[in-house]
């Protein structure tokens, strides 16, 4: 294990191939495909982070467990990136939504003060149409002779 300024842990690749029970140029190989990214020293050692290793748990997962191959591997992991990114934006939409909310419940009696039209909320609601009459429909016997 070395440690890098930034205070975080860094491991070697080999402690990290011991610890999971899987070969360095497995490692490497996951590296090339773009699965992982470990960071490098200034002599080119790769480091990598607990992100990292939580990622490599996830590959060994899907790779070991589930038997997908390192192109489902790759689908999976960039799906799970678009939902987390999708799901953040979602997150901060809703925070809008309830600010704006907050705010807008004050504001809205304000802005019915200032409309150019005043009415009041239920004048802006149509009701339907009332239905026609009904129809009497009776049988060709009943029906008068012209």
């Amino acid at each position: 294990m070395s440690k890098r300024p930034s205070g975080k842990s860094f491991y070697m690749i080999s402690v990290v191939s011991q610890k999971y029970d899987i070969h360095p140029q497995t490692l490497r190989l996951y590296e090339r495909e773009g699965l992982l990214t470990p960071s490098r020293t200034e002599g080119n050692t790769r480091l990598y982070s607990d992100e990292d290793l939580a990622q490599l748990e996830t590959i060994l997962t899907l790779t070991r467990d589930l038997g997908v191959n390192l192109a489902g591997v790759e689908i999976i992991l960039n799906m799970r990136r678009k939902m987390e990114r999708m799901q953040g934006e979602v997150n901060e939409f809703m925070e809008y939504v309830k600010h704006e909310l907050a705010r807008g419940i004050g504001d809205w009696e304000q802005r019915l003060g200032t409309a150019l039209v005043k009415s009041s909320p239920t004048d802006l609601v149509r009701r339907p149409p009332s239905p026609p009459p009904p129809v009497e429909v009776r049988p060709p016997s009943a029906r008068k002779p012209k």
